[in-house]
């Protein structure tokens, strides 16, 4: 079947050409410059990146070990982004009290179903997963403990990490220190590895 583009006059609500059976109809916004009238489609943003080269074949072995660890917690990352929605929609009109025992219930499911998948994580993996919570929650871990559990086991949980080499409260940063990790997550979005 031929295609048909039919133009929308944005000030004048008219359609120009004439319908027949014989044509697909798309209708789109126009706009008129100089006489022409010219049809005005958004298209989706895309984003266009080279090759990444690397200087020493210790350097490509560093970035394969880092996709191999984001791509092992990405998946952990995402659902903790969704559950934290979930429950932040399901406390919203309820008491403290009904506010706790929801909290007991859903961190005891949680442990349940992941809870030695993450215990089995590296020290790396576990870094890279507070890193990618905090991207997907767009906060850092510590505040997210802090509304869950309250002050002092924010703070507890803080010098807990802080012994182990870990720091709740960094957040990510995708245009800096960051950016390996980005890249590798959006390499995994577009279904490159």
């Amino acid at each position: 079947m031929k295609r048909l583009i039919v133009i929308l006059l944005a000030y004048a609500g008219l359609i120009l050409p004439v319908f027949s059976q014989d044509y697909d109809v798309i209708v789109v916004k126009a706009r008129i410059e100089d006489g022409d009238t010219i049809p005005m489609m958004y298209l989706p943003e895309v984003r266009i990146k080279g090759y990444i080269i690397y200087r020493t074949p210790s350097d490509q072995r560093r970035f394969d070990r880092l996709a191999r660890n984001v791509k092992k917690v990405y998946p952990y990352a995402k659902l903790a982004g969704i559950k934290l929605q979930k429950y932040d929609q399901l406390m919203a009109g309820l008491t403290d009290k009904e506010q706790k025992k929801l909290y007991k219930m859903a961190e005891e499911e949680l442990k349940a179903e992941f809870g030695e998948e993450l215990k089995s994580l590296t020290f790396t993996q576990g870094r890279i997963l507070l890193k990618l919570v905090d991207r997907e929650t767009g906060t850092p871990t510590y505040h997210i403990v802090k509304e869950l559990r309250g002050s002092f086991a924010a703070f507890f949980w803080q010098n807990l990490s802080r012994l182990f080499g870990y720091n709740l409260k960094e957040e990510y940063d995708p245009e800096g220190k960051d950016k390996d990790i980005e890249t590798i997550v959006q390499m995994i979005e577009n279904g490159l590895i």
